[in-house]
């Protein structure tokens, strides 16, 4: 007689049993939206390189904020495209500038409600679409760290929650600390793009952003995809330069990466889900080639499986209706 016991098995779970035993569990209070302000008034204007992604004025932002709300959202990412750019990008730490009008008019009607964090970078303010004050045609690290110092507090005056710098220069995170401390903003946290690989997948963000560099790459200041190694130490020292969370993009492609940072910090960590990669989602499913619902499902999960505790989205809306459906969560 076989002692059908001593044999391994898999169970043959129903739904109830599959969700109590379920090893990776996300929250809609994890996911980012991405929203982009532009210059002008009445403007609601779909991106033509993100789906279901739009351009809004200030006065016009209210209705993504809804949008995002509607579905189980109150995390905002905030990029701003102004009307005028010059060589020093005087428009990121302009305090009427587009950002800074966003954040005030969210602000004045939501209060609360909403958690807003604002990208800090020079790269849509530039008219050279470069991330930093350029020597030549090199980026000079040291003295861009004063701007970006500057574009931190002026959004933290006009209501951000959390700055989150994007432009990869060495020290910018103790030089953005050391700019919201002594402004009185002790308590502005910073979540910083700490592993930002020069990657292909950001072509839609930057034509959603007009942000593209006039000429060259962001090969000098961005980091080589060829490099894990390389990326947990850049996450290490913005760790001890008091950033408050990390961040890895992008994501999908980088699983082996957010996997290795996560096990080396404490804090939490995001990862950014690009344009590129929701793109690339879109088009296959227009071409009806994929389930894209599916597939944005099983894509989230494998970041927070990989070790993420954060998702920056553009499919933040369409995750936290998934998660209030119970496919996932």
């Amino acid at each position: 007689m076989n002692n059908m016991s001593s044999r391994p098995r898999r169970l043959r779970f129903n739904q109830d049993i599959r969700d109590l035993s379920r090893e990776t569990r996300v929250s809609a209070n994890s996911l980012i939206l991405p929203l982009f302000l532009k210059e002008g008034a009445n403007i609601k204007t779909e991106i033509s390189s993100l789906d279901n992604q739009y351009h809004y004025s200030p006065d016009m932002i209210f209705d993504g904020i809804e949008r995002g709300l509607k579905a189980g959202v109150n995390k905002f990412l905030l990029f701003g495209l102004p009307d005028k750019k010059d060589e020093v990008g005087c428009e990121a730490y302009n305090d009427e500038g587009i950002v800074q009008q966003g954040l005030k008019a969210i602000k004045e009607r939501y209060k609360d409600e909403v958690y807003l964090i604002t990208d800090i970078c020079m790269c849509e303010y530039t008219s050279h679409g470069h991330c930093g004050i350029l020597d030549g045609h090199y980026v000079n690290n040291d003295k861009t760290l004063e701007y970006l110092a500057r574009i931190a507090v002026s959004h933290a005056k006009a209501g951000a929650d959390m700055v989150a710098p994007s432009d990869m220069m060495d020290g910018r995170v103790g030089a953005i600390r050391g700019g919201l401390d002594k402004s009185g903003f002790l308590n502005t946290p910073i979540l910083s793009y700490s592993v930002k690989y020069a990657s292909s997948f950001y072509g839609p963000f930057r034509d959603a952003a007009g942000s593209a560099p006039s000429f060259g790459d962001r090969k000098t200041y961005q980091m080589d995809y060829h490099n894990v190694k390389e990326g947990l130490k850049e996450a290490l020292l913005d760790e001890q330069e008091g950033a408050d969370m990390l961040m890895v993009k992008p994501a999908l492609s980088y699983l082996d990466v957010i996997k290795e940072v996560a096990s080396h910090t404490n804090l939490p960590l995001a990862a950014y889900s690009v344009s590129g990669e929701y793109a690339m989602i879109k088009a296959a499913a227009k071409m009806g080639l994929i389930n894209e619902y599916g597939v944005m499902c099983e894509n989230a999960i494998s970041v927070y499986r990989a070790g993420a505790n954060i998702l920056i989205t553009y499919y933040a809306k369409e995750l936290a209706q998934a998660i209030q459906k119970g496919d996932i969560g």
